[in-house]
């Protein structure tokens, strides 16, 4: 029987059994297909005692004992993949959960590859295969079937299995120093809160023109910060190639306005029209020195390109003996001031667990020290 939790006294006598618990298994359930903000529908919780599903959507549920648990040092709080959830979470209490271990994260370093899939976690540790025929529920009607609970409160049962097994596996392997960096942001406000002068990095620019990206910087904003106050999506306002047409054209009038592909009628003759020329004549009076300019890719010299594809290689052999995400090691502008050896006492494949994976070899290949060959008797690529 699933303990479906709809009351204030169950959820903290449940949360009071949980005080003792080393660690707790939390997934959501949400929908974000119309509002801007995601509607929370079921927090699944679980630990080594037991699993409940809480309905947040209970009239006159009390959640305070719940994110009081959250707030519990001595408790691991376990997701996986659990941006979203935390950034729900963060919505709701203006709190981060701490201590987590997120075990998509930990994953990356265990040696399963880059963003795994709960599922597919689950089938290699758990030996499961999970029905995912529940995944498009509606979590916001009620009642939700039985079979809804079971599926949904399956995300935080298998996952305490997940959580013993990487969590050893990193620590045998003295691992979970190498997820800092990681784990920071994390635990930075920053990352949950949506910037809408930032907005428009979401999109594809057409053209890298510092007026084009000022007036579409702009326009973003603008629809970021409705949609907020709405609380409606931002293809609801309007679509993003609309967008991306407007600030390309940069119409300054109903008529010019009309005339772009993509624009809704209503948007056109509407009350948004004015809001878009304004916006527009706005940036008519921008200073070329404060447009917006595109981030500069790092270059690398000719005499330092040879270097540089040898170490991109390096890198994706070090990641494989070490059965560990690339993008931990070293990013692309690492390795391009590597292979022009600027900045080596800032640049962190020289610092920590870095320098020990890929670090030194690295250094070794710049000083021509060891080289990279095919061996045809074994068809493998070796360090020599």
């Amino acid at each position: 029987m699933i303990n479906l939790i709809k009351d204030t006294a169950s959820l903290e006598a449940f949360c009071a059994r949980l005080q003792d618990q080393p660690y707790i298994t939390i997934d959501l359930e949400f929908i974000r297909e119309k509002t801007y903000y995601a509607e929370l529908a079921l927090i699944q919780v679980g630990s080594e005692a037991e699993c409940a599903i809480i309905d947040p959507l209970a009239p006159d549920l009390n959640m305070q004992s719940f994110f009081a648990l959250l707030e519990n040092p001595d408790i691991v709080k376990v997701f996986h993949a659990g941006h979203q959830d935390i950034e729900i979470l963060y919505m709701l209490t203006h709190k981060i959960p701490y201590p987590v271990f997120d075990t998509q994260i930990v994953a990356q370093v265990c040696g399963f590859g880059e963003n795994i899939s709960y599922e597919n976690l689950v089938k290699s540790i758990c030996g499961v295969e999970l029905d995912k025929s529940y995944r498009v529920s509606n979590w916001l009607q009620r009642p939700l079937s039985e079979r809804q609970l079971e599926y949904a409160l399956a995300d935080v049962t298998h996952l305490r299995k997940i959580y013993r097994h990487l969590k050893a596996e990193a620590e045998n392997s003295r691992r979970l120093e190498w997820l800092k960096e990681e784990m920071e942001a994390v635990y930075n406000p920053e990352t949950y809160i949506i910037k809408p002068e930032e907005s428009w990095q979401r999109l594809r620019a057409r053209s890298h023109h510092p007026f084009f990206l000022t007036v579409l910087r702009e326009l973003c904003a603008w629809r970021e910060r409705r949609a907020q106050a709405k609380n409606i999506t931002r293809q609801v306002i309007i679509k993003d190639d609309c967008l991306v047409n407007i600030a390309s054209l940069c119409p300054h009038n109903h008529e010019e306005l009309s005339q772009i592909r993509g624009i809704r009628k209503d948007i056109a003759d509407g009350k948004l029209a004015p809001e878009i020329i304004e916006i527009i004549c706005k940036c008519d009076k921008i200073s070329p020195e404060n447009y917006v300019r595109a981030p500069k890719e790092k270059k690398i010299s000719s005499y330092s390109t040879p270097l540089y594809e040898l170490l991109k290689l390096l890198l994706k052999l070090k990641a494989q003996e070490h059965q560990v995400v690339a993008r931990l090691i070293a990013h692309d502008d690492d390795l391009k001031e590597f292979a022009s050896a600027k900045n080596d006492k800032q640049n962190p494949i020289l610092t920590g667990w870095r320098k020990e994976v890929f670090g030194e070899a690295a250094l070794a290949l710049r000083n021509g020290e060891v080289s990279i060959s095919y061996n045809p008797k074994t068809h493998k690529i070796e360090i020599k």
